[in-house]
């Protein structure tokens, strides 16, 4: 085992300035789900085509979303987080 001296944290991919975090909520079906935003606001995101069978998005997943610019109670999903990723962000407190 290789000890890299910062104590298994992982460099995660971080929110751009027009993304925010967000928890899966419910499944809506036809490549839609139901997000809770760290701003506090309901979307409805959409998987994009490039992840779809290949990215598996459950509830209670913690992903990156982009909202729209025309229309803020929607968004796409950038980036879904593994469990581990998940639980490294709400330790350094960068969601709840």
């Amino acid at each position: 085992m290789s000890d890299d001296g910062n104590g298994g944290r992982k460099n995660l991919r971080m929110p751009d300035e027009d993304e925010v975090f967000a928890t899966v909520t419910d499944m809506l079906g036809a490549n839609r789900v139901k997000v809770r935003c760290a701003d506090g606001k309901e979307r409805t995101a959409r998987i994009p085509g490039k992840m779809q069978k290949r990215i598996w998005i459950r509830e209670d997943d913690v992903v990156l979303v982009s909202p729209w610019d025309w229309q803020d109670e929607k968004a796409d999903i950038t980036w879904r987080y593994e469990k581990s990723d998940a639980d490294q962000l709400r330790d350094e407190g960068h969601i709840r």
